[in-house]
């Protein structure tokens, strides 16, 4: 679910996990990863690396054929100053103290700097939260361009279950652009917020006999909180509900969509996988798990604006029209506490941006760390799994996206 509003600090003495979770033949109760504690800061180190053993999951294939990195030099990035708000710092701090689990930077689509922390390697799968969102959007935008879904048609359209519920009046482009105006609060820290039914009624928590069984269930008892195609509301439901409509016009499920569409065509190295509902959906706003190189070879297709190699998998207009929307849409960026932290920026197709001085950033993000930092100016692409203990922590977003900036201002090796 599972993006960047509504921020909290954190204490950074926090434990992200413990390194006797899960030991043992049984491991101890108290030691035991479940549905109640996986996303408790003890637990949820070990769970993001192992989410098939808490909930079902569905696969996510690859083809046979693995797309090699381009060729490079390791570059040693740690060093490199970072200027945060109570003075500098270096690369290596930051990621030491953000609960870092595994980076990748990639320049020109090579491998310049590869880590990974705490027992993760190349080959772990770990759940990347709202990345699921970027994902999910561009499978939204090859089926606009196959000619299978109209952005300006309403969502009951497609999904005539809603017309009675919040979404009746929205469109697809507002659910695309999260401007849907349904009743929906993404606050983590409240149990009865509307993300925690949602999050209960999916199977990621245990279900209260007064939720709705399954997310679509879910999405049809939604309200209206105010006008549709106004003010940029962060709501993880808006995903769900764009990736019943992918569904519904593909006639096909999530997990298959996006191997055929985007893990074959990307030259994914190695499966993926989906979280699903008590009723086989997927979780499309935050349930897909893939290994850290994977992550990488998605951020670098969208800085190559959708290309792999010669042949395209994302739409050129999709992520150009990302890149440069209508100006409504930065408005209702302008509007909202989001632009303090992303200055200039705004939120499109599913993928959040910034203005940084040489010209926009494009960013994944998801709770608790996850990160896909794109900038086209110096050709780089930034992927880091975390598992910080608060869902979402501003101090900690802050000095990744300017350690990030760090990373793309180097002088790295020519590639």
């Amino acid at each position: 679910m599972r993006g960047m509003a509504n921020h909290a600090k954190g204490s950074a003495d926090a434990s992200a996990g413990d390194s006797d979770v899960m030991k043992g033949f049984p491991p101890q109760a108290a030691l035991q990863v479940n549905l109640s504690n996986w996303q408790q800061p003890r637990y949820l180190r070990w769970a993001f690396r192992h989410m098939r053993e808490i909930i079902p999951t569905q696969a996510i294939t690859t083809g046979s054929q693995p797309r090699p990195f381009a060729a490079s030099t390791p570059a040693p990035i740690g060093d490199t100053g970072v200027t945060l708000a109570d003075g500098p710092s270096t690369v290596k701090q930051v990621l030491d103290s953000t609960y870092t689990d595994a980076v990748l930077v990639l320049r020109n689509g090579g491998v310049v700097h590869e880590q990974y922390f705490d027992g993760m390697t190349e080959s772990t799968m770990h759940l990347v939260m709202s990345i699921s969102k970027s994902i999910v959007g561009c499978v939204a935008g090859l089926l606009v361009h196959r000619g299978h879904l109209d952005p300006s048609a309403a969502v009951s359209y497609y999904v005539p279950e809603v017309a009675e519920c919040g979404y009746q009046n929205a469109t697809v482009r507002d659910v695309l652009d999260m401007r849907t105006g349904v009743a929906f609060r993404e606050a983590y820290a409240a149990n009865d917020s509307e993300v925690r039914v949602m999050e209960r009624s999916m199977g990621w928590a245990p279900r209260l006999d007064v939720d709705p069984r399954g997310t679509y269930a879910y999405l049809t008892t939604i309200g209206t909180s105010g006008p549709r195609g106004q003010d940029f509301v962060y709501r993880s439901c808006d995903t769900d509900m764009l990736g019943w409509i992918c569904e519904r016009v593909a006639g096909r499920r999530m997990s298959d969509l996006i191997s055929e569409l985007l893990w074959v065509p990307l030259g994914a190295e190695r499966d993926a996988e989906i979280t699903c509902d008590p009723v086989g959906t997927a979780i499309h706003d935050g349930g897909v798990s893939t290994t850290l190189r994977d992550l990488g070879r998605f951020g670098q297709m969208l800085l190559d604006a959708g290309m792999v190699d010669d042949r395209r998998v994302v739409p050129h207009q999709w992520l150009a029209d990302a890149f440069a929307p209508p100006p409504d849409v930065r408005q209702a960026f302008a509007r909202t506490d989001n632009a303090v932290m992303l200055p200039g920026g705004w939120y499109r197709n599913q993928f959040w941006f910034f203005q940084a001085a040489s010209g926009p950033v494009l960013l994944c993000l998801g709770i608790h760390g996850q990160l896909i930092y794109v900038d086209q100016s110096s050709r780089t692409v930034v992927a880091k799994m975390s598992s910080w203990p608060q869902a979402q922590n501003a101090a900690y977003l802050a000095a990744t996206l300017r350690a990030c900036g760090a990373i793309a201002a180097a002088r790295l090796p020519n590639i």
